[in-house]
C-alpha cells in the first residue's frame, strides 16, 4: 500500500512538471508593449563598457505566447549585448522561442561597448534596434548611445601577468608614468581638447617634466585613479574663459561614469596629488568634480602656487587639502565636501581673494574652511602658519560653524579676514572676536544668508538682495569674476559678480 501511494504521488508530481515545461502557447501577434520606445544608453567612452539598462516587455493578452525570435537588427555584428530574464541566448545577440505568460512581463537588460569607427562621424551616435518576431508581427525598440571618442591611459601589463605600479613611500599603487614619446599616443604630457582622456590607475609625471592641460581638455578618472605630480615635476592647467554654457575652454576633471545619476556623487575617483617638492605649478579655469580629495597639495619648494577661476565640487573629504603649502587663490568656488571645502593644514602661507567656500554636506564634522598649524604625530608636529589671508570672500554652509581655527603652541599662527561674510557660532571664543579684533578681522558680515541661486546644483551666483552684494573692498579687487564678467564697484563678495536670477518658467 505504501508503495502504491508513493507511485501515485510521483505520478502527480511528474504530471505537473510535464505541464509546466510544455506550455500551450499561441504565436505572438505583434501586440507586445514596452516600457520604452527608445532606450537611451548615456554617454560612453570608446572601448569601455556602458552601465546596464533595463527594458520591460509586457504581454497584456489572456494567452501565453511564444515570441519566435528576439534579436538585434545588426545581428551578430551589433555592439550591443542583452540578456532576457537572465538568459544570455546566443552570445547575447539572439533568443529563439521565448515564452511570455498571459498578463505577465519579462526584463531585457542591455549594455554596450563601442569603438569610434562604429559611430557616425558627425555625431558619434551608435544606434541599433531590438527586433521582436518578424514579418507582419515585427515590433522594434530603438537603441541609441552617444559615444565620446577617448584616449585610454592605463598601467601596462608586465610579462609575468602583473600590472605596472608606482612607488608611494614603502607602498605601491596601480599606476604608470606619462610618456612624452609614447608610440601610440605621442606626447602623453600634453592633454589637448581633440579627444577626451580616460585614466585608469594613477598617472604620474616623470621627475623634471611638466604635464600641461590645454584649454578645453576633458579628463575622466576611473575608480581609484588620479594624477600624481612628484618632486621636481610640474603641472600647468591652462584653461581659459568660456563664452557658452558648454564650458568649451574650461579644463574639466571628473569621474568616468557619465550617467546623469552620477553627476553629483562624491568619491568616484581619487585625487590630483601635488607631492612635496613639486614646483612651478599653476591652475587656471579648472572645474573638478566627484573626487575623494580634489586637490591634495603637499608641501612646497618655496614657490607660490596660483589657483585662479577654479570650481571644485562634491568631494568625499576635501575640495583643497593643503599641507604646509604656498597658495594664492583668486575666484575659487568649492562646495559639498565631507570634511572641509578648504583645509589649510600644517602651517604654510595662503591668500584667497574673491572666493566662495561653501559646504552643504549634512554632517557636524564638516566645515567650509579649516586652518591649522599642526598634524598629530608628525615630525615636527607643528609648522609655522605665516599667513592665512582671506579678502572679499564668502565662508558659508549648512552647519552652524563653517570656519574653524585649530592651533597649537610652538609655531606661528597668523591669519586675517578682510571684508568677508562668515557663518560662525564661536563668538565667545577669543580667536573669533569678529567685531573687536582688528588684527584678525576687518568688516565682517556675520551669519547673514548670501542667498545663493541654487547651491544644490553648485550655482553660487548672487543678486542684489544678497548680504554679499556690494560689500567688498576695492583694495582687494580682482577685476573679472570666475566667469570672466567685469566686477562693478564696490565689488560683491565671493567668486561671482551679481546678476539678476533667471525667472522661473
Amino acid at each position: 500500500m505504501r508503495r502504491i501511494t508513493l507511485l501515485f504521488l510521483t505520478g502527480i508530481i511528474l504530471s505537473f512538471c510535464s505541464c509546466r515545461s510544455d506550455f500551450e502557447t499561441v504565436a505572438s501577434t505583434g501586440d507586445l508593449t514596452f516600457s520604452k520606445d527608445t532606450v537611451y544608453l548615456d554617454t560612453v567612452f570608446t572601448n569601455l563598457s556602458s552601465s546596464t539598462y533595463a527594458l520591460k516587455v509586457y504581454n497584456h493578452s489572456k494567452n501565453d505566447i511564444n515570441i519566435p525570435i528576439i534579436k538585434f537588427a545588426n545581428g551578430a555584428n551589433s555592439r550591443y549585448r542583452m540578456s532576457v530574464d537572465g538568459a544570455q541566448g546566443n552570445q547575447g545577440k539572439m533568443f529563439e522561442n521565448v515564452t511570455l505568460l498571459a498578463k505577465d512581463s519579462l526584463y531585457i537588460f542591455i549594455e554596450t561597448t563601442v569603438e569610434s569607427d562604429n559611430t557616425t562621424p558627425t555625431e558619434f551616435l551608435y544606434t541599433d534596434q531590438i527586433e521582436f518576431d518578424s514579418g507582419a508581427n515585427l515590433q522594434k525598440v530603438e537603441l541609441v548611445t552617444l559615444v565620446q571618442d577617448a584616449i585610454l591611459l592605463h598601467p601596462n601589463r608586465n610579462a609575468d601577468g602583473t600590472t605596472e605600479t608606482l612607488p608611494i613611500g614603502n607602498e605601491k599603487i596601480s599606476g604608470f608614468y606619462l610618456d612624452k614619446n609614447d608610440p601610440i599616443h605621442g606626447n602623453e604630457l600634453i592633454f589637448t581638447n581633440k579627444k577626451a582622456y580616460v585614466i585608469y590607475g594613477y598617472a604620474a609625471v616623470p621627475e623634471a617634466e611638466t604635464v600641461t592641460f590645454e584649454p578645453g581638455a576633458r579628463v575622466y578618472f576611473h575608480s581609484d585613479s588620479g594624477l600624481i605630480v612628484p618632486k621636481n615635476a610640474s603641472i600647468h592647467i591652462n584653461g581659459s574663459t568660456s563664452t557658452t554654457d558648454k564650458l568649451e575652454n574650461e579644463v574639466i576633471f571628473g569621474g568616468d561614469r557619465q550617467q546623469p545619476d552620477f553627476g553629483y556623487i562624491p568619491g568616484q575617483w581619487g585625487t590630483i596629488w601635488l607631492q612635496n617638492g613639486s614646483t612651478n605649478n599653476t591652475i587656471q579655469n579648472l572645474t573638478l568634480k566627484n573626487a575623494t580629495v580634489g586637490l591634495f597639495i603637499e608641501g612646497n619648494d618655496g614657490t607660490t602656487m596660483p589657483i585662479k577661476n577654479t570650481q571644485i565640487y562634491n568631494c568625499t573629504h576635501y575640495g583643497i587639502q593643503a599641507k604646509n603649502a604656498l597658495i594664492e587663490g583668486e575666484n575659487i568656488a568649492i562646495n559639498y565636501t565631507g570634511q572641509a571645502s578648504l583645509a589649510c593644514t600644517y602651517g604654510g602661507n595662503y591668500k584667497f581673494t574673491h572666493s566662495t567656500f561653501n559646504n552643504d554636506w549634512s554632517s557636524p564634522e564638516q566645515a567650509a574652511v579649516y586652518i591649522s598649524n599642526y598634524i598629530d604625530g608628525a615630525t615636527p608636529e607643528t609648522r609655522d602658519l605665516t599667513g592665512a589671508t582671506f579678502n572679499n570672500c564668502i565662508i558659508y554652509g549648512s552647519y552652524s560653524n563653517e570656519m574653524l581655527l585649530d592651533k597649537k603652541s610652538g609655531a606661528a599662527f597668523v591669519y586675517q579676514f578682510n571684508n568677508c561674510l562668515i557663518k560662525s557660532n564661536n563668538t565667545k571664543d577669543p580667536d573669533y572676536q569678529f567685531d573687536t579684533d582688528p588684527v584678525h578681522y576687518n568688516t565682517i558680515i556675520l551669519n547673514k544668508d548670501p542667498k545663493f541661486f541654487n547651491p544644490n546644483i553648485n550655482n553660487f551666483n548672487i543678486d542684489d538682495t544678497s548680504s554679499a552684494f556690494a560689500k567688498g573692498n576695492s583694495t582687494y579687487l580682482i577685476p573679472l569674476d570666475i566667469l570672466g564678467i567685469t566686477r562693478t564697484l564696490p565689488p560683491d563678495l565671493g567668486a561671482y559678480q551679481s546678476k539678476p536670477f533667471p525667472k522661473s518658467k
